[in-house]
């Protein structure tokens, strides 16, 4: 019995180290089908004021009786200060990141969009090195190659934003018109406006995934703080949707069609189901960590978009891409090697709230006393009441 235990228990370590990167990866895929999905219900004529609101009025339907089931024992009580918190997380991704984005992928495309959120690492970053989330050693090379990826990646998005170069053929795109499915939308091409539309919104993304960082430290409830904030975005864009769409009851009208899907979709997937996987992994492994698989969505939107959508590919976005994916590189093997050397800040931290049971089926139990917080080092616990 003794040498099963010792047999498999390598087999456990390695499967529970391996869960945040899966996890993390599967929610690229995720992103990816509702860029594509997105897409077409907005060449359909779907309002994105109309959608954010249904796509976090559906996340909220789902995730709220999971929320209040699993976490009714451990759910911390709401405060003015925790309050606040969720109306401004609630605004800065799912109302303002979102319709800006989906504007400019009106301007731009499902491939160009998915491309320039590759500055979200880059941001969050900076920004978790400006609080104190994230340490920066400029005389070790881990540190300098964080820095260095950063500059890279913003020089990638730089590329694909100011040099378009020839239209590359791929193989399976051979005979097809990419100019055919966009020539009534000409006109609404603008891809300067669009790329300022993505920045700023992948600004409110890394403020986002921030915010949500330092919330989760005194509301440690994922499921709840999840529905919470869904239930703000959903109030808050119909504000916002009342007050740009005034006048134009049209855009509420959804059928069986695409919209639904995108909304349906959306909502379940990228809102409810994201929000959460990221709040776990951000306790695991810090805000970077999350935000670092970006590069996976362009690559799945990209070979998506140029099938269904005939969307074309370029040499200037090809190498922007390149550029993209070698800064984040960087930026990942420093933090790698950095978290081998010694546990990352976030793992570090002792959370005094007891952890949501929600989050065990991405945590290893290694008793019932003990919760292993960092799966790339499970030598450090923490008690279950420290999680």
């Amino acid at each position: 019995m003794e040498s099963d235990g010792a047999s498999g228990s390598p087999r456990l370590g390695m499967l529970d180290r391996a869960r945040p990167y899966l996890a993390m990866i599967l929610l690229q895929f995720g992103y990816a089908g509702m860029n594509i999905i997105t897409m077409v219900a907005l060449n359909q004529g779907m309002s994105h004021y109309t959608l954010v609101v249904y796509r976090h009025i559906v996340a909220t339907v789902i995730i709220s009786p999971f929320a209040i089931i699993m976490e009714r024992r451990v759910r911390p009580k709401m405060t003015f200060s925790i309050f606040i918190k969720i109306l401004v997380l609630g605004l800065l991704e799912p109302v303002i990141d979102q319709n800006l984005y989906y504007t400019a992928m009106k301007y731009t495309s499902a491939t160009f969009t998915a491309a320039m959120c590759n500055i979200l690492p880059a941001l969050t970053f900076v920004m978790a090195w400006i609080l104190r989330l994230e340490k920066v050693n400029l005389r070790r090379a881990p540190g300098l190659a964080k820095v260095v990826g950063t500059v890279v990646t913003v020089t990638g998005a730089m590329v694909m934003t100011l040099y378009k170069g020839p239209i590359l053929e791929m193989v399976w795109s051979r005979g097809t018109n990419h100019g055919a499915p966009k020539s009534s939308d000409v006109v609404k091409q603008d891809w300067v406006r669009g790329s300022l539309m993505i920045t700023v919104g992948s600004f409110c993304w890394s403020c986002f995934i921030i915010l949500q960082t330092f919330t989760l430290r005194t509301y440690p409830a994922e499921l709840s703080l999840t529905a919470l904030i869904c239930l703000a975005a959903a109030v808050e864009g119909a504000v916002v949707a009342l007050a740009m769409e005034r006048g134009n009851t049209a855009i509420w009208a959804i059928g069986w069609n695409m919209k639904l899907l995108a909304s349906i979709y959306g909502g379940i997937i990228c809102s409810g189901i994201a929000y959460f996987v990221q709040g776990v992994i951000m306790r695991m492994r810090g805000p970077v960590f999350v935000t670092s698989f970006g590069p996976l969505t362009m690559i799945i939107v990209a070979i998506l978009g140029s099938f269904i959508l005939a969307e074309e590919i370029t040499l200037g976005r090809l190498l922007g891409a390149v550029i993209i994916v070698c800064g984040l590189y960087l930026v990942v093997w420093g933090k790698s090697k950095e978290h081998i050397v010694s546990s990352p800040l976030i793992g570090e931290r002792r959370i005094s709230a007891e952890p949501s049971p929600a989050t065990i089926g991405l945590s290893k139990t290694s008793s019932s006393r003990f919760v292993t917080i960092d799966l790339s080092t499970p030598e450090i616990e923490a008690n279950s009441g420290e999680h």
